[in-house]
């Protein structure tokens, strides 16, 4: 049974994983009706220089142009999982445009995940500038 249970959580880890790597593709390909299905209604999306934005301000931001995800390249990521919550950590390589201003950041990134009708979203997100 021991070994069920660990392969059950082992697949529900990878699940959301998928997800956060997903997630990062669809800010690429701008498809924000496939992202918004991906976000909690109570995100709160925490940038590395403390700008926070909520489910709204992030996808209208994102539809506006002020901020532009170019490439994202993750270096590693890894998933903790409990009752109805994941927390996704890693660390990447982000290239955006913010205010048609390029950057290239170095970030460590958290995301908690969480469970609603059989279905994971993301509902926080914090990232820090790496040195």
């Amino acid at each position: 049974m021991l070994v069920c249970v660990c392969s059950q959580a082992q697949s529900t880890e990878q699940t959301v994983l998928d997800l956060s790597k997903k997630k990062f593709g669809l800010m690429i390909r701008k498809q924000y009706d496939s992202l918004q299905a991906v976000l909690d209604d109570r995100l709160m999306f925490v940038h590395s220089n403390g700008w926070t934005e909520t489910k709204s301000e992030l996808i209208e931001d994102l539809k506006s142009g002020k901020l532009t995800y170019v490439n994202i390249q993750i270096s590693e990521s890894s998933a903790r999982m409990y009752p109805g919550t994941a927390i996704v950590m890693g660390k990447g390589k982000f290239t955006v445009l913010l205010d048609a201003n390029p950057l290239d950041i170095n970030l460590f990134y958290t995301e908690v995940y969480v469970l609603k009708n059989d279905k994971w979203l993301l509902a926080s997100r914090h990232a820090n500038r790496l040195p």
